[in-house]
């Protein structure tokens, strides 16, 4: 998967993505701000949301409508997105404000108007939010469009999952990524569940990563570890700006050392190589060799007592100190000295 000039796989670095969401807080300088601080933060990308409160919900007060069990628990969902929504004629004052910093900039459409606007904008990728994943009819207008897919599944079932795909696929779309995420706000870490960054990966064939609303930088961490390719986080340059999202997202700092922590685990995770590095090799002149561990006279018999398995490892290798016992010493030796085998009268079996 190449996004921008991010390749997108196991040989190059994971692809971190700063959710703006609502954290502009419906003023544009703030938008301009944050993709300029999650620059500074290490970011590659930073990414919107392409709706309108009435092309995301309808303007109800039936109880449906009414969001319960979250942290914007009363509220009618019209009212929480018409709060929230990045207007459609900021987006491309925002993607040229990005691309000046050097960041990817693309977008979550929720529904056929915000692809064809974000195509106006030669948007490089899309990414359908967690719960359009059962939105089948978009996934494939999005998918037709021929540009990589990043898919959360948040609220998926495996049936899900894999209608989802299929809905690419029938497109003839192969470039899609799917991220774990967990739809909560904030998610709770022991419902992180990140095996399945693996699972998913292993199981679809896909580049997988994580879309996480977790409070910190443990979840992506171990994220990397499971093999994530690609974090998203909620960016905010400051939760004292307030908004929809702030209490859930996070601020430069916390990102900045997000970054960092990622990056050293990335690294920490490494290849599987059995060869050891130079300086890994010269670690082994501290591993165990034999030694003469008394004064030895030719003809003294070897011993448990005068040969012994000691650091440093300039000596025999210890795998023949049981072959060695009982043999004799062809020469005077003196305690200190590595041990060779030319020391000894050499049995046939050595």
């Amino acid at each position: 998967m190449k996004i921008g000039n991010h390749t997108i796989d196991k040989n190059n670095p994971v692809f971190i993505i700063a959710e703006l969401s609502a954290n502009h807080n419906g003023n544009l300088e703030n938008a301009l701000a944050t993709i300029k601080a999650a620059k500074r933060a290490g970011a590659d990308c930073i990414k919107l949301q392409t709706y309108t409160a009435d092309t995301i919900t309808l303007d109800s007060d039936q109880e449906d409508f009414l969001i319960k069990g979250t942290i914007w628990d009363g509220r009618k969902l019209y009212d929480l997105y018409q709060e929230a929504y990045t207007p459609w004629e900021w987006h491309e004052q925002i993607y040229a404000a990005a691309a000046k910093e050097g960041l990817v900039c693309f977008s979550s459409p929720f529904d056929k108007t915000a692809v064809d606007f974000l195509e106006t904008l030669n948007t490089p990728a899309y990414k359908i939010a967690s719960f359009e994943i059962t939105d089948i009819p978009l996934i494939e207008y999005v998918a037709s469009k021929g540009k990589p897919i990043i898919i959360s599944t948040g609220i998926a079932e495996q049936e899900d999952i894999e209608l989802a795909l299929a809905a690419c696929k029938r497109q003839g779309n192969h470039d899609i990524a799917l991220l774990k995420c967990t739809s909560s706000y904030p998610a709770p870490i022991e419902e992180a569940n990140m095996i399945m960054v693996k699972d998913l990966s292993e199981r679809y064939g896909v580049v997988s990563g994580l879309s996480d609303h977790t409070m910190g930088s443990t979840v992506p961490i171990v994220a990397t570890a499971f093999g994530a390719r690609i974090i998203e986080k909620h960016f905010i340059t400051d939760r004292s700006i307030g908004g929809p999202d702030a209490s859930f997202s996070m601020n430069e700092a916390e990102f900045t050392a997000m970054v960092k922590a990622v990056r050293e685990a990335e690294k920490a995770v490494g290849v599987v190589d059995y060869n050891l590095t130079e300086k890994q090799a010269k670690g082994k002149d501290f591993s165990r060799s034999l030694y003469i561990a008394e004064d030895i006279k030719a003809g003294d018999v070897f011993t448990e007592s005068n040969l012994r398995s000691v650091r440093p490892g300039f000596g025999l290798h210890p795998k023949y100190l049981q072959q060695l016992l009982g043999l004799k010493a062809v020469k005077d030796l003196q305690k200190g000295t590595a041990m060779q085998l030319e020391f000894a009268l050499v049995s046939n079996n050595i």
